[in-house]
């Protein structure tokens, strides 16, 4: 099931390269940046947001599809070990990478009346669940969903909710079952519990019982987009960074 899934990832990743013309920067991004990216490139001087096109999935879906050939330009991912597998397999440009954004993992709840909770080892998770399930990113290629993981099993909650885990292909899918109510709890990104208004945050968890959250880009190897470097730098700068913090993200020194 998974193979086809990232089969028909691949179609739709070459029929979206095939619908832009040789002159669009084909950038693939996280999931989770989409409302802070697309809002980004609505900044850009006149002509040059009518020449960029995004794609956003999930980190691991969009790497696999840059291994198996899809003509992407740059590739912004939520995570640094997806990056880190395309660089040591040779398919980034080199002196292209850096990391540009961080953010925070965090608990969302649907139901408006759910008190805030300290996310620590004596948190009653699976009671706060009752009968329901928490919507989480796939756990093993999915960064908010491994950042997830680590953390509950850190605090040594994972065992106590693991057969009641919706796991879902991007963090914008597992965000949609809590906003629709179809699960009561979820672990998305912060920027993604700001962005939805049918959910509300309900606690941060700690810093410690995950890896930082880093999103790293690069310019794919084979790309020769002369915009490709320039759209990276642009985000680095100050006016974005500026733009970026008020999505709530954190930005790179």
């Amino acid at each position: 099931m998974r193979a086809i899934s990232l089969m028909l990832s691949l179609v739709f990743a070459l029929a979206l390269s095939g619908a832009a013309s040789a002159k669009d920067l084909v950038v693939f991004a996280a999931a989770s940046l989409k409302d802070a990216l697309d809002g980004f490139v609505a900044t850009l001087p006149d002509g040059q947001a009518d020449n960029i096109v995004i794609s956003y999935e999930s980190s691991g879906a969009l790497a696999r599809q840059i291994e198996l050939g899809a003509p992407a330009d740059v590739f912004i991912s939520a995570n640094e070990a997806w990056m880190d597998k395309l660089e040591g397999e040779g398919l980034l440009r080199p002196g292209t990478r850096r990391d540009l954004l961080g953010n925070a993992l965090v608990l969302i709840a649907s139901a408006p009346a759910q008190a805030d909770v300290t996310i620590s080892p004596d948190l009653d998770l699976s009671g706060l669940l009752g009968d329901g399930f928490l919507a989480m990113g796939e756990v093993n290629s999915v960064p908010a969903g491994i950042y997830g993981k680590a953390a509950l099993e850190y605090l040594g909650l994972w065992d106590s909710v693991k057969s009641r885990v919706a796991q879902t292909a991007n963090v914008r899918a597992a965000l949609a079952l809590v906003a629709r109510g179809e699960a009561p709890l979820g672990v998305v990104y912060a920027t993604d519990a700001r962005a939805e208004p049918k959910v509300h945050q309900i606690g941060v968890f700690p810093p410690g019982s995950h890896a930082p959250i880093v999103y790293p880009g690069a310019v794919i190897g084979e790309s020769t987009h002369p915009m490709a470097k320039g759209f990276l730098q642009a985000i680095a700068t100050p006016k974005g960074k500026a733009h970026f913090k008020t999505f709530g993200f954190e930005v790179m020194d």
